[in-house]
């Protein structure tokens, strides 16, 4: 079980932290929520115009902006729907089950265009890598008009394997010299045209009457949180401490014996084949990271800004969202191979990729699963 604040493992230890924390909390997300999306409408209102009176750089500049803007509208959009979802009891059942689904769907769709293009980069620099030669195509900008303008995105590379021994042979880099250009311009079509989509998809979102609907909703939570009669007066922590309760078990589900060894020849099983359904071994994975963000955003209601940060819990989180880049990035390469009546040379390409992605997801668990022993040491 992993190692608890101290306020959440024992009732009587510091001051008890109640339900005007969470309003408190939950205004203050709102108000982020709300300067992020006034600065969304700044920039998306200079580049919409479609003048080009202006430098480029300030093109640039607006672009980053209006990135900044969209990941500060997902992270308090997320802290918002997380919060309601842990402090349930405490607040207007009606209320809080109508509008967190809609942050939940609004969160999803405004990290598909960077999801995808992370994923991209990633692939092309681990094809870079992989052939060892000439580098792959870089990704291929999205026209920066309207709906074609993906903004800008950066790949977390996720190359830390925590220590973990590669035991596969060593690819036929004559055949994956050849494949890896194609593979890698068939990589680029496939998702810079997936990004492109998802800009798009996220512009109407952010037009429709129902993203007005739930910012009017985030505008009322920023001056008035709807807290139960009981709530200002209750004790946080029992709910935060069942939070951390809900990681402790789904984490105990894992196989982390499994994850302890560097490489899980069983990982590869489902690869290639011709059912593209998601990876079977990795759904347990991804909720043990929904329920890690989870178990920290009750944290910072509980502890509040002044908290001290748990490098541990922080080290695990980022594990595990390596775990999750990896699977995807595997997922897409996998989706790749699927193309008809592509060459055998890129096949083969995108087959050593897609293992080399599986690795990398090997590599996350057990890195999460050293992290996640390191901080049951002491723990009763």
């Amino acid at each position: 079980m992993a190692q608890r604040h101290h306020d959440l493992t024992d009732p009587q230890a510091g001051p008890v932290t109640t339900g005007d924390a969470l309003a408190g909390y939950l205004r203050e997300q709102a108000t982020e929520f709300l300067r992020a999306l006034r600065l969304h409408r700044e920039t998306g209102g200079a580049t919409a115009n479609g003048s080009s009176g202006g430098a480029a750089g300030g093109a640039a500049g607006g672009a980053e902006e209006r990135v900044d803007a969209v990941r500060a509208l997902r992270r308090s959009a997320r802290r918002i729907s997380g919060s309601l979802h842990t402090f349930r009891p405490l607040l207007d059942a009606e209320w809080s089950e109508g509008i967190r689904p809609e942050l939940a769907w609004l969160s999803g769709v405004l990290a598909l265009e960077h999801a995808y293009g992370a994923r991209l980069e990633r692939l092309l620099l681990a094809l870079n890598r992989l052939s060892g030669t000439a580098p792959t195509p870089a990704p291929t900008p999205v026209p920066a008009q309207s709906a074609q303008s993906a903004g800008a995105s950066a790949g977390d590379r996720s190359a830390d394997r925590a220590g973990a021994a590669r035991t596969t042979a060593v690819p036929d880099r004559g055949n994956l010299t050849v494949g890896a250009a194609k593979a890698g311009a068939l990589l680029d079509r496939q998702l810079t045209l997936a990004r492109t989509r998802a800009h798009s998809t996220a512009l109407q979102a952010l037009g429709s009457s129902r993203f007005h609907a739930v910012a009017d909703q985030v505008a009322v939570l920023a001056s008035e949180v709807p807290l139960t009669p009981v709530a200002p007066t209750s004790d946080l922590r029992p709910l935060a401490r069942a939070a951390e309760e809900r990681l402790s078990d789904a984490v105990a589900t894992l196989p982390l014996v499994t994850a302890g060894i560097p490489y899980n020849a069983e990982a590869l099983i489902h690869g290639l084949s011709a059912e593209p359904a998601p990876h079977p071994q990795d759904a347990p994975w991804h909720q043990v990271r929904l329920l890690l963000r989870l178990h920290r955003y009750a944290c910072e209601v509980v502890d509040g800004r002044d908290a001290p940060l748990d490098v541990r819990l922080l080290a695990a989180g980022q594990a595990l969202d390596r775990h999750r880049d990896a699977s995807e990035a595997a997922s897409a390469a996998a989706q790749a191979a699927r193309t008809p009546r592509i060459a055998p040379a890129t096949a083969y390409a995108l087959g050593v990729l897609h293992a080399d992605q599986r690795h990398e997801v090997e590599a996350a668990r057990y890195a999460f699963q050293r992290s996640w022993q390191k901080q049951t040491i002491g723990t009763p």
